[in-house]
Parts: structure tokens; C-alpha cells; sequence
């Protein structure tokens, strides 16, 4: 087997299928390493929310609105087993006040090309009939879609003809005298090829340390509850609107808001919460009963309903929200691709693309600037 390629891609998370997937096409060979299995990071612990609704106007939102229909175009030749769903997003204000605040942040997203679409509050129950009473009304983002996560980076995988290492955790990256990236060496050896993609995740701190680079990527701990089995009672990706200030929160202590969806499945994902406490993966029993609450709240039904596991994740996160895409200013040769938080499954495909142009030095699909890693130089 040779251990020359033309690109090594660290991570085989959705990000990094993607890196994968893109880059092969663009007519490079590629070899994914990861030192778990594929998606045994972040990527296995999310939800397989793919949003536009909970971004304002800027570049995170340009990149999620590109990510959107590559995820359609690729549903079309990925197996169904994706569970690729365009089922909508619908977020919903408590009263008045809030539904002012989510009018204003809709308003500002339409001229960016989001599809935002008003519902009164005598109308919420006409798209989900189990939400509470006396809600101030929501906004339906019909552009808001759902897949199956883990299944979805493992397909991209399949379906890009990388060579895909699991096991094997880079211990090094590897330069020539002049600083140039020329490979990785792993438990197993060395593998040559003159560029890496760090899509390492939460971990894409310590990939780029590896190199020698700087990335201030930090863990952000996040749990999901999976009820048992269910009829379709949850239509849509249902979410309140302090889900959005949560999301673009800098707070290192806990946060919980209400999101409830179904699955093709049959269980519903509840989430979200986010605090900052490294890699620690204990039960927070603050975090699963605040989100047992406010689920419960936006749906009452659901108190009757049995939780039949919980898991944690973590989000790697960067001081301004936005991820770091793009090659490395200090190390030639060495590319990022890491730091999406909790969107990273719905901004792989962008991501990826965005990638294997700047690989291949093909035009960008949008602005590079404002993911450049060197922002934090």
C-alpha cells in the first residue's frame, strides 16, 4: 500500500467526509485518518440539524445557505439511508415582546435570501398540533432540514473513494527544512503528501499544535435526550427563540434552551445546552432537567413520554463564532477546516467545497476572508 497521497485529511467527522468528498472529485486522492471510528467525535453526538433560521445576516449564514443546497443536490445521489429530511424549522416566541424580536432578526435574513414565513399565533397549531397553548406566534423556515449524522459522513465517505484509516491518531505533522507540510506520522508510520487538512473538531486545537500553528479552538459541552419511540407528534425542527442568543452566547456557564425534534425513527432529540467545562463528559443533571423542562413546556405532551438515554458532545468553538476555513498563514501546506460549534454538520458541504477549490486553486464559492485562519495570528 503506498504512503504517498496528495492530501491527508484529519477527522472523519462530517466535516472532514466532506473535505474528503469534495477534494476527490476535484480529481486529488485523498487518505481520511482519524484516531476513533468514523463520526466518534462531534459529529456522532449532534442532531443533524441543517439550519439557516438561527443565523443572522454575514458569513456564517452565506456559508449555511450555500450548505443547504449542496445537501439537497447531494440527498439526490447519497442513499437514503442519510435520513435526508426538508422538513422545516419553526421558531416559536412566548409572547408579544419576543415575537417583535424574532419579526426584526427574520426581516434582516430575508435580505440575505432566507425564506422566513409568519405564523400567527392562531395559526401554530396548523403546522405543529401538540405545541402549547397561548404561544405569541413563530416564524416557519422552510429551508431548515435533517439528516441522519453519522450515516451521513459515513456515505460522504463511502461515496468519495478515500482511502479511510480509523485507529490511527496523528502524533506529528510532518515539515521539509523549509517549514512545508510534507505528511503526518501516525503509530503506524509515516504517510506522505505534501498537504493536510486539519478537520479535526474540538481537537483541531491540538492538530495545529502538532504543526506548529495556533488555533484557540475550546470544547463546548452540549447533551441530547432521546425519547422512546413515537407517532410523528414533532412535525418540524421546533425551536424558542432564546435558542438563537444562546447559540451566539460567549457565557462559559450553562445555557439551556428548548429544541425539539422527530425522526424517521421514531424518537425525539431534545436539546440544547451549552457550557464550557473542557472535555468533561459527567452527567449534569442541571443540564438534562433544564431541558426536560423547557421541552416539556413548548410541548406538553411530552411529559408523559419516557427519555431512553441522554448523550454528550462536545462543540469545538472559536472566540468569534465563525469557523476557521482556509490555509494556515505559518505552516504551507497546512489547511483548517474546524471550529463550526454546533453547526457543523449543516455547513460541512459548503465547507468542503471551500476546501477542495482552495486545494486545487479553482474559484472560491464565496468570500474566503472572513473564515481566514489568520485572523487569530
Amino acid at each position: 500500500m503506498s504512503n504517498l497521497t496528495d492530501v491527508i485529511v484529519v477527522g472523519a467527522g462530517v466535516t472532514g467526509a466532506a473535505c474528503a468528498y469534495y477534494a476527490a472529485r476535484s480529481g486529488l486522492s485523498v487518505t481520511v485518518l482519524d484516531r476513533g471510528p468514523v463520526a466518534g467525535g462531534t459529529t456522532g453526538s449532534g442532531e443533524g440539524n441543517l439550519l439557516v433560521s438561527d443565523k443572522e445576516p454575514g458569513p456564517e449564514l452565506e456559508l449555511a445557505l450555500l450548505s443547504a443546497r449542496l445537501w439537497g443536490e447531494l440527498a439526490q445521489c447519497l442513499p437514503p439511508g442519510v435520513e435526508y429530511e426538508a422538513k422545516g424549522g419553526l421558531v416559536v416566541a412566548s409572547d408579544a415582546t419576543g415575537m417583535a424580536a424574532l419579526r426584526k432578526f427574520a426581516e434582516s435574513q430575508t435580505g440575505a435570501g432566507v425564506t422566513a414565513e409568519e405564523i400567527p399565533a392562531d395559526r401554530l397549531h396548523d403546522l405543529e398540533p401538540h405545541l402549547a397553548p397561548a404561544l405569541g406566534g413563530g416564524f416557519h423556515y422552510p429551508q431548515d432540514a435533517q439528516v441522519q449524522p453519522a450515516l451521513a459522513a459515513a456515505h460522504l465517505l463511502r461515496a468519495s473513494g478515500a482511502r479511510v484509516r480509523t485507529g490511527e491518531e496523528v502524533t506529528a505533522v510532518l515539515t521539509d527544512a523549509h517549514g512545508r507540510v510534507r505528511g503526518v506520522r501516525t503509530a503506524a508510520g509515516e504517510l506522505h503528501a505534501p498537504r493536510v487538512v486539519n478537520a479535526a473538531g474540538t481537537w483541531g486545537g491540538e492538530v495545529a499544535r502538532l504543526a506548529g500553528a495556533h488555533l484557540p479552538v475550546l470544547p463546548r459541552r452540549g447533551f441530547v435526550l432521546v425519547t422512546e419511540p413515537l407517532p410523528r407528534l414533532v412535525r418540524h425542527k421546533v425551536y424558542a427563540a432564546d435558542y438563537v442568543s444562546d447559540v451566539a452566547s460567549d457565557s462559559a456557564a450553562l445555557r439551556t434552551s428548548a429544541v425539539v425534534e422527530g425522526t424517521p425513527a421514531g424518537p425525539v432529540l431534545i436539546g440544547a445546552s451549552r457550557e464550557r467545562v473542557g472535555f468533561d463528559r459527567t452527567l449534569s443533571v442541571d443540564a438534562i432537567s433544564g431541558l426536560a423542562a423547557r421541552a416539556t413546556a413548548l410541548f406538553p405532551v411530552l411529559a408523559g413520554v419516557r427519555v431512553m438515554r441522554t448523550y454528550a458532545g462536545f462543540r469545538p468553538y472559536l472566540p468569534d463564532h465563525l469557523p476557521a476555513i482556509g490555509p494556515d498563514p505559518h505552516v504551507p501546506g497546512l489547511l483548517h477546516a474546524c471550529g463550526h460549534e454546533g453547526a457543523g454538520v449543516g455547513l460541512a458541504p459548503a465547507t468542503g467545497l471551500l476546501v477542495a477549490r482552495l486545494l486545487t486553486g479553482g474559484q472560491p464559492p464565496l468570500d474566503a476572508g472572513p473564515f481566514r485562519p489568520d485572523r487569530f495570528a
